[in-house]
């Protein structure tokens, strides 16, 4: 395995490692440098009051997908979110959801992804923007980074 693909292998055992990931049933995949895909399924539990998925959900996905598209270019350093931009641009009712992140730009101290939802109709949903910093937390020190457990 390149160095490279071990990165990628660690962020996505770090992805999965998230207690946060136990709320919200997902699956990544890091598919090339600047590039990372969540699939989810939407069920009631994320409905809001008026029977459909609540924004949490969009959040957190094109989040977690811009994010992760974000770090492939960092690996020294955990990125985090500085600032982050969404637009909704249909609701979801349930059915299997992917998020869509690519790195657009930065490599040194602060990176922009974005990232889109595409429904099970191949529609898209969302769409995000975000800014993502580089931290001083060493990835090697975050235990779920671990290119060796997949």
């Amino acid at each position: 395995m390149s160095g490279a693909e071990q990165h990628y292998r660690a962020l996505e055992n770090l992805y999965r490692s998230a207690p946060i990931n136990s709320l919200f049933a997902s699956e990544i995949e890091i598919t090339g440098e600047g590039l990372a895909e969540i699939s989810f399924d939407v069920t009631e539990a994320a409905y809001h009051a008026a029977g459909a998925a609540h924004g949490t959900i969009y959040f957190k996905m094109l989040d977690d997908a811009a994010f992760y598209a974000a770090n492939t270019l960092a690996t020294d350093r955990f990125l985090l979110t500085t600032s982050f931009n969404l637009h909704f641009t249909k609701p979801v009712r349930e059915g299997k959801v992917v998020a869509e992140g690519r790195w657009v730009s930065g490599r040194r101290r602060v990176f922009v992804a974005e990232s889109r939802l595409i429904d099970a109709e191949g529609d898209e949903i969302g769409r995000g923007t975000g800014t993502f910093m580089r931290s001083r937390i060493a990835l090697y020190g975050l235990a779920g980074y671990d290119p060796g457990t997949s």
